[in-house]
This record gives C-alpha cells, sequence and structure tokens, in this order.
C-alpha cells in the first residue's frame, strides 16, 4: 500500500469525504523532502493550486499527521514542522538553538541502546524521537571568538 492509498484508507475509517483538495494538498507534501510548517506548505500548494486555502491545508495537515504518514517536530522555537516518514528512514535531529539550523542524525548503536532499554523497562514502544539541542560549528565558533 502506498502513502496514497494508506491516506485515503484513513479518511475512509474516519467516515469523512475523500476529497480532491486533500489530494492534491498530500501530494505537494509527500514530494517536499523538508521540515515544513503549515504555512510553509500553504505556499507550496498556493504555487501549484491557488484555489486551495490555508484552513483546508491546515485540516489536511493534522489529517496526515493522524493517520501516520508523518510526523510532528519541534525544533525548540515553539513551531511545528512536519515531516513525512512513510517509506522513509527513522532518524533524528540535532538542532542548533542559535541559529536554527539542524541536521538529520542515524546511529545504529543509539538504536540498539533504545530498544534495549524499551526492552529492559517492560515497555510497548509505539513511537520514539531525539532531538540533541545545541550550538552548531557556526555558531559555536562565533560564541567562542566573542568571549576572547
Amino acid at each position: 500500500m502506498d502513502a496514497k492509498q494508506k491516506f485515503e484508507q484513513f479518511v475512509a475509517n474516519e467516515g469523512l469525504r475523500h476529497t480532491g483538495q486533500r489530494d492534491k494538498v498530500l501530494e505537494v507534501f509527500l514530494a517536499t523532502e523538508k521540515h515544513v510548517t503549515v504555512q510553509e506548505l500553504y505556499d507550496l500548494v498556493r504555487r501549484k493550486h491557488r484555489g486551495i486555502g490555508y484552513a483546508t491545508v491546515a485540516r489536511t495537515v493534522k489529517l496526515i499527521y493522524e493517520s501516520g504518514l508523518c510526523r510532528q517536530v519541534d525544533f525548540g522555537d515553539g513551531t511545528l514542522r512536519y515531516e513525512h516518514k512513510y517509506n522513509h528512514e527513522h532518524h533524528d535531529h540535532l538542532i542548533c538553538v542559535k541559529c536554527g539550523k539542524f541536521e538529520e542524525i542515524y546511529s545504529p548503536k543509539l538504536e540498539k541502546l533504545q530498544h534495549e532499554l524499551v526492552r529492559k523497562y517492560d515497555y510497548v514502544q509505539q513511537s520514539h524521537k531525539l532531538d540533541i539541542f545545541g550550538l552548531c560549528p557556526e555558531c559555536a565558533n562565533a560564541n567562542a571568538q566573542k568571549r576572547t
């Protein structure tokens, strides 16, 4: 089952109508390899489909999230971003608290440790995320230069 089919099935299971506008929002979202805010996605959607409003985009993003096709990411600036995760490798983030730059990271050792911790404490894992906040090399160097 591809992402569009999964979304259609979720919408049907929720008793909602299948609409062309939702399909168009989903298409644009899935074509975006970025961590987007609702506003950023709305701007992207409007470039291709002028008749789709902000509320439709916002409601569709909520449905995409609830369907499990994306995850919410908060980089500590109070703004929720969304990244699609269907058929994408799991990853975590390093986030600069000064400039907002982020890096996607993946560590098999870290994943193994997380699974061991889940087993050790008898948890049933549903999902996980790891966001490490700090200073990127550029901001760290700028801070070091200010101190000298």
